[in-house]
């Protein structure tokens, strides 16, 4: 079995620090087994090198080996992606295709992102790891496959389980064997290390001499928080390689290239309380929404019979409880309907005949509020015993002709005693 040295320096892992060791030596040792392996650590630690290390000490080491991320294909075609589809299965299926889990049978399967699998994809990949079984999209033909599992993910997978995002079961077949690889800040000692193997290559790969950083410049180094980790300082070695005519890199050149430095804020806010806020506020305001929309009904309902009654103190009276829930008014109080005035405007005759248009129209108003105000419960007695004998008794009829409901109807017939 080769060393955690040998291994790193044969695939290019640079730092001692002491968790990264650890990560490898665990890869070194479940390599030789089929155990399926997760490996967890923020994104930009370089996750993609434990799947090569278990893969190239494992027996499998002469099969294919496929990488996946599972983030980056869209979710109508991972199906089709990992295992496969029959002619005519969708559109655009114009021949039959050959999945990642039959292409690589024998041989190892990286699956990166695998936090991000649809749930119905989590179900098919859950047979695979029980019993090595799956069935290409359009197909009811089962089919064997032998394959080495070993999936990544930056997800806090706990918290997708509970969410529902992520199976249960699913996750403890993936994970007999989790490795957790640090994050950059985790191993300040690699920082300075790192920045300088990617400052060599890059000095190379432009045919230009070596950056070299300053004392304080390096404690700055070491200092960041580094949300972005390996990749995001390479990608600022980058940067500085050749943006920079002077070589030696002070302190104050390179705060230039660290976003968010000296922030007292943290570098990543949490996407789970960011969504759990937001659920939040939208669970009130939809709990706000129905409560207006069902008051709106209730004052609707209320106004309806209104309209259709004409005895306020009796429609108070029966709906006494809706009333006060509409108005949110304390038991202690006493909900009142007034009688409606018509304005002083549409009462009073305008003394002055300069417009006998205007006259006429005040008084038609004033005939019509009179004869409302002063004969309503005869008219609306006379209508209803004129459309009971039109329609022989039948109060549905009777009902529909006067434009109310049979209830209401039936509540007049009581009150007038008919």
């Amino acid at each position: 079995m080769e060393s955690v040295q040998a291994i790193k320096q044969r695939f290019g892992i640079i730092g001692n620090d002491p968790k990264l060791n650890r990560a490898v030596e665990k890869a070194i040792q479940v390599a030789p087994t089929d155990i399926s392996v997760l490996v967890t650590g923020e994104s930009g630690v370089g996750k993609e090198s434990i799947p090569k290390i278990i893969h190239s000490l494992s027996h499998r080491k002469h099969g294919k080996y496929i990488a996946v991320n599972c983030g980056a294909i869209p979710e109508g075609t991972i199906d089709s992606e990992l295992f496969g589809h029959e002619k005519g299965a969708f559109t655009g299926a114009t021949q039959t295709r050959s999945g990642y889990f039959e292409v690589a049978n024998g041989g190892t399967i990286f699956l990166d992102e695998v936090g991000e699998l649809p749930l119905t994809t989590q179900v098919r990949l859950l047979r695979v790891l029980e019993n090595g079984e799956f069935i290409k999209v359009g197909s009811s033909k089962v089919q064997k496959t032998d394959v080495r599992i070993v999936a990544a993910t930056n997800v806090n997978m706990f918290e997708a389980i509970k969410k529902g995002k992520f199976r249960e079961d699913l996750y403890y077949r993936l994970s007999t064997v989790e490795i957790l690889l640090p994050p950059l800040r985790d191993r300040k000692a690699d920082i300075h290390l790192l920045f300088r193997k990617f400052a060599s290559d890059f000095a190379t790969k432009y045919k230009m001499p070596t950056i070299r950083l300053t004392d304080d410049a390096v404690a700055l180094l070491e200092k960041y928080h580094w949300s972005g980790n390996i990749r995001q300082l390479r990608n600022i070695a980058e940067q500085i390689s050749v943006l920079e005519q002077d070589r030696i890199i002070s302190s104050v050149t390179l705060h230039g290239y660290l976003p968010n430095i000296g922030s007292n804020l943290p570098a990543v806010i949490s996407s789970d309380k960011k969504e759990s806020d937001f659920s939040n506020e939208r669970e009130i305001l939809y709990k706000v929404l129905f409560d207006m929309k069902g008051d709106l009904n209730d004052l609707k309902k209320l106004t309806m019979e209104l309209m259709q009654s004409g005895n306020m103190q009796q429609v108070q009276k029966d709906n006494e409880g809706l009333i006060r829930k509409i108005y949110r008014e304390d038991d202690e109080k006493e909900v009142r309907f007034e009688e409606p005035v018509a304005p002083p405007e549409v009462l009073q005759i305008p003394s002055a005949p300069a417009q006998q248009k205007e006259e006429d129209k005040y008084h038609f108003a004033e005939e019509i509020e009179e004869e409302e105000t002063l004969s309503l419960h005869d008219k609306e007695l006379e209508l209803i015993k004129k459309s009971l004998e039109r329609h022989r008794g039948k109060r549905k009829a009777a009902a529909e002709e006067l434009g109310i409901s049979e209830r209401t109807l039936y509540r007049k017939i009581k009150q007038y005693d008919l």
